[in-house]
C-alpha cells in the first residue's frame, strides 16, 4: 500500500513552486534568491530547505512536475509509435515552448538546459515504454537507441522551429515526416533503422 503524503506538505511545495513561477515571470532567474522565493511563498527558509536543496533544485522540480505533466498528460494517450504520435508529441512540445519562453521571458535562457534535459529524458521514458510494447520482439538496446534518437530528434526539431518559425508548427512537422518516415521503418512487428 501507497503512503498517503500530508495534504499541508503537498500545499507548502505548491506554495513555493508557484511562488517561483510568478518571480520567474518579474525577475531573471540569477536574480530570484531562496529570500524572495520565502517571501513570495510565505514559508521560511527551514520549510523552504525541507522541500528543495536550492533554486536550481527547485527549478528543476517546477519543470519536470508543473509544466512537463502538462505535455506527459498530452501525449500519454498515445499508445503506438506512429505518425499521429509524433505529430501530436511536436506539437506539445512546441506548445510548451511557446508557452515558458512567454510567461518567463526574463528567466527563459536560463531555463533552457534544464528544459532540454527534462524534455529528453522524459520523451526518451515515454517512447522506451512505448516502443517495449509495441515491439516486445526487438532487442531492448536497439529500442532505447530507437527512442533516445527520436527523443533528441523531436526536441532539436521544435527549438529549431521555435527559433526560427518561418512556418506554421503543424506545416514544420507536416515537412519532418517523410525524413523521419525514410529513416525509421515503423511497422507492426519491429522498429528498423536505417
Amino acid at each position: 500500500m501507497k503512503k498517503q503524503i500530508d495534504p499541508r506538505i503537498l500545499r507548502t511545495r505548491k506554495l513555493i513552486m508557484d511562488a517561483f513561477i510568478e518571480l520567474s515571470m518579474k525577475k531573471d532567474f540569477k536574480d530570484i534568491t531562496i529570500k524572495d522565493i520565502t517571501t513570495a511563498a510565505t514559508v521560511n527558509r527551514a520549510t523552504f530547505y525541507s522541500h528543495f536543496i536550492d533554486k536550481y533544485d527547485l527549478l528543476e522540480k517546477v519543470l519536470s512536475e508543473s509544466f512537463m505533466r502538462e505535455v506527459i498528460q498530452e501525449v500519454g494517450a498515445h499508445e503506438v509509435i506512429n505518425e499521429e504520435t509524433i505529430k501530436s508529441i511536436f506539437l506539445s512540445i512546441i506548445k510548451f515552448l511557446t508557452s515558458i519562453s512567454n510567461q518567463c521571458q526574463r528567466s527563459y535562457e536560463a531555463f533552457t538546459p534544464q528544459i532540454e534535459t527534462i524534455f529528453k529524458m522524459e520523451l526518451q521514458a515515454f517512447f522506451s515504454e512505448l516502443a517495449q510494447k509495441q515491439w516486445a520482439n526487438q532487442n531492448k538496446t536497439e529500442v532505447e537507441a530507437f527512442s533516445v534518437m527520436l527523443s533528441w530528434a523531436l526536441y532539436g526539431a521544435a527549438m529549431h522551429w521555435v527559433q526560427n518559425q518561418k512556418t506554421q508548427p503543424e506545416d514544420y512537422v507536416k515537412q519532418l515526416m517523410p525524413f523521419i518516415k525514410n529513416r525509421i521503418n515503423m511497422d507492426k512487428e519491429s522498429v528498423n533503422l536505417i
